[in-house]
């Protein structure tokens, strides 16, 4: 008796997203060795810490997949970019690569919504709210480092945003959440 609940469609497309976390968690990694390479050991210990997220949100994939009498399809895993030229280039590329994953995962809850899969479509809400928070995130380090001055920021300003960074929790409160005592 066949027991997979998941369509051959939404179960590659959840595949696939398995397989495109463990990309993103390859390229914060590789972004994590640049930083420490170049001294920001606070930026990298905050890439290596998105690193394993992002591992850990491909594990949940995994685990969906398999729940559902699927059997997720580990895939050859592209190499990350080239190391970025500058922190600007690294907070960008950590920016885009969410943006990215972002629309990866609306794809897949459109396509949970059209298949009407509703244990799949109730299962992606996590990531979407996931996803609103890695986006905050990531911009809030563009933020960061534009206050510090950018790439021509002085030595004292980055070593108080590395410390920073080294220090800042990766949660991020959901603009939702948000009260009048507790903006």
């Amino acid at each position: 008796m066949n027991t997979n609940r998941l369509s051959p469609t939404i179960e590659k497309a959840l595949s696939d997203q398995m397989n495109k976390e463990i990309h993103a968690s390859h390229v914060f990694l590789s972004y994590g060795i640049w930083a420490d390479d170049k001294g920001y050991q606070g930026i990298a210990n905050f890439l290596y810490r998105h690193a394993q997220e992002e591992r850990n949100h491909s594990i949940k994939f995994m685990e969906y997949v398999l729940n559902r009498g699927g059997k997720p399809k580990v895939e050859a895993i592209p190499a990350p970019p080239a190391d970025p030229e500058s922190l600007t280039a690294c907070f960008d590329g950590v920016f885009k690569h969410e943006v990215d994953n972002t629309t990866a995962i609306y794809r897949i809850v459109d396509l949970a919504l059209e298949e009407k899969d509703w244990a799949t479509w109730n299962f992606m809400q996590w990531f979407v709210q996931e996803q609103i928070e890695e986006e905050t995130l990531a911009s809030s380090l563009i933020d960061k480092l534009k206050i510090a001055g950018g790439d021509r920021a002085t030595d004292e300003s980055l070593v108080t945003l590395d410390k920073t960074l080294q220090n800042t929790p990766n949660d991020v409160p959901l603009a939702q959440d948000a009260t009048g005592d507790n903006p």
